[in-house]
């Protein structure tokens, strides 16, 4: 332990809206709008005054449009931040806000800072995926020389589910389960105390939008396989598009206790990787074990998971891989459920955990998430 570590005393999120503009119940908030919700709850759930935060660190995928000219420094006026109090925008793919709540324990821990807000928003109602790409080569020549056969995300989820030969059965059944779980967890109200209502104009939201408690087997069977003929991955077995915003309160131990706060948990250990950029999302296998060895833990320590359901091959790979127990990965549902709003879904991941670590009594519990280009975070999070 440093003489510096890094709590978490809040954790809060939106819930997670359908990203289509026809369907979205979040269609009609601007992506800094909806920023604010989750900042504002953290602040007010621990009464900290805003003046004491040091720093935003907000992260977002498609930084064009309403998400563009730094949505986090935009997030913290609009959310009644102090002029002071500056703000800045990660981009890490899918695991920007995974990142942004390690670049703040990192800034807490180098004494760089004393309190921190962290986070994400991806609003794709608004700001469709690969906005910020059209029309554009975002590799560039080189890349492409290195790279002949670079894909998308789906391709490279049918490339994992071949390489593990992992079946259309496989993938549909773990996503039936992922409905399942998420529907379960609903109804039993283990979401209320992470989700913060957000009144929109057609009425208060509070509840996930994409979960299908009805999901079969059956039906997922009857999907086309849309990222390569006679593949296995299907709409069904993949993230859907969302909209939505998290938020995490950091700060030293010893600033909560002065503050008067009980974290929920600390940030023991992190580790950031890069993979193949081909299969691209296959890098949350090798973040595990790295972070696993700086924690100087074993997979079997670890009482609850979280890895992000960008597509069900993604997981059940990484569960072969590191023979994790099943029953405890994502065992409120995930992403095929939940959504996956792109630059708010880590800090979405990680709001689920901590809130499921303290009801539940789990002393350590494990963050992962596979990132566009081949990359990955993982985080340790220990329950104080």
């Amino acid at each position: 332990m440093s003489s510096r570590d890094a709590v978490i005393v809040a954790a809060r999120r939106t819930a997670v809206g359908i990203g289509k503009p026809e369907r979205g119940v979040f269609s009609g908030v601007h992506p800094v709008d909806l920023s604010t919700h989750p900042i504002r709850a953290v602040l007010a759930e621990t009464g900290v005054d805003p003046d004491l935060v040091d720093d935003v660190i907000w992260g977002c995928v498609s930084q064009v449009g309403e998400q563009s000219f730094n949505v986090g420094r935009n997030a913290a006026l609009a959310a009644g931040l102090p002029e002071q109090v500056p703000g800045m925008t990660i981009d890490r793919q899918c695991g920007s806000s995974q990142q942004a709540i390690q670049s703040a324990a990192a800034a807490i821990i180098a004494g760089y800072a004393d309190i921190v807000v962290a986070g994400g928003v991806e609003v794709m109602s608004r700001v469709p995926m690969f906005s910020s790409v059209v029309g554009q080569d975002p590799y560039g020549p080189l890349m492409h020389e290195r790279y002949p056969d670079l894909g998308n995300q789906g391709v490279g989820a049918e490339l994992i589910a071949q390489k593990w030969g992992l079946t259309r059965t496989d993938l549909d059944e773990f996503s039936v389960r992922s409905h399942q779980r998420a529907a379960a967890a609903t109804a039993a109200g283990l979401f209320a105390d992470e989700i913060v209502p957000v009144e929109t104009a057609t009425g208060m939201v509070t509840t996930d939008q994409g979960i299908r408690a009805d999901s079969s087997v059956e039906r997922l069977a009857t999907l086309p396989t849309p990222f390569l003929e006679g593949g296995v991955v299907t709409a069904g077995s993949a993230s859907q598009i969302s909209d939505g915003a998290a938020a995490v309160l950091m700060m030293t131990s010893a600033r909560a206790a002065e503050l008067g706060l009980v974290p929920l948990a600390r940030v023991h250990s992190v580790a950031v990787v890069g993979s193949d950029p081909i299969l691209m999302l296959t890098g949350p296998i090798p973040a595990t074990a790295k972070v696993l060895e700086r924690a100087g833990l074993g997979i079997g320590d670890i009482g609850a998971f979280e890895v992000n359901e960008a597509f069900a091959p993604v997981v059940l790979a990484w569960l072969e891989e590191t023979g994790a127990d099943p029953a405890l990965v994502n065992p409120r549902g995930g992403a095929i459920a939940l959504g996956h709003p792109l630059g708010g879904s880590g800090a979405r991941l990680a709001t689920t955990l901590l809130h499921h670590m303290r009801q539940s009594g789990i002393r350590y519990g494990l963050q992962t998430m596979c990132e566009g280009g081949g990359m990955a975070n993982a985080t340790v999070y220990e329950l104080v």
